[in-house]
């Protein structure tokens, strides 16, 4: 039997203004370290071999702060673009309420929130899980299948992206599906790399 763990960034600086960050490498806020901190004393008692997060400074330093705060050192890390955030194209960088009201809520709610519509020049959630799924496949699964112990630090919708896949969602269903920031969710899951339980760590 293995454990993955999965944890969204905190919050970062582009969260916090309300802007699409998408692959722009936007630190954390404040509030985001916080949440990183909170997130590490949740970890404390989750085994954890090997660590995986992307290349955006927001995962890497939630990653640093909650496994410091852990108590959990010198993990073993891998880190790909695979894990980033999806890329809102065009919107990067633009306010989400400001981008409303150009183009309409509609649209924009649209662009976020459907499964295979992409932004201009952008990812839609099928092309992140198109590139999520098999970077799981060939770097994650074997590690679980030995028996490793897994935390991926990474984004609301590449995690998201790896949830469809880990518990076998439909599209329908993984659009209800939220990912909150700095809440650790933890699945045990058997040799088959069913999922035998799933919990959402809160204090």
């Amino acid at each position: 039997m293995a454990r993955l763990t999965l944890l969204r960034h905190g919050q970062s600086q582009w969260n916090l203004e309300n802007r699409f960050t998408g692959w722009v490498d936007v630190d954390l806020s404040p509030l985001g370290e916080e949440e990183a901190l909170k997130a590490g004393a949740l970890l404390k008692d989750i085994p954890v071999d090997v660590l995986f997060t992307s290349v955006l400074t927001r995962a890497i330093r939630t990653a640093d702060i909650a496994l410091d705060a852990a108590g959990k050192h010198d993990l073993p890390t891998m880190r790909d673009q695979a894990l980033n955030e999806r890329h809102y194209g065009d919107l990067q960088g633009l306010n989400k309420a400001e981008t409303a009201e150009k183009h309409g809520a509609e649209q924009v709610h649209i662009w976020r929130r459907s499964y295979d519509i992409a932004p201009p020049n952008g990812e839609s959630l099928k092309d992140t899980q198109e590139r999520v799924a098999p970077y799981y496949e060939s770097e994650i699964v074997p590690l679980l299948k030995a028996g490793k112990n897994v935390l991926v630090v990474a984004h609301g919708n590449s995690l998201r992206a790896l949830i469809m896949f880990v518990e076998h969602l439909t599209p329908e269903q993984i659009l209800k599906t939220e990912v909150a920031t700095g809440v650790p969710i933890t699945y045990e899951l058997d040799q088959d790399l069913n999922v035998l339980s799933k919990n959402i760590l809160t204090p």
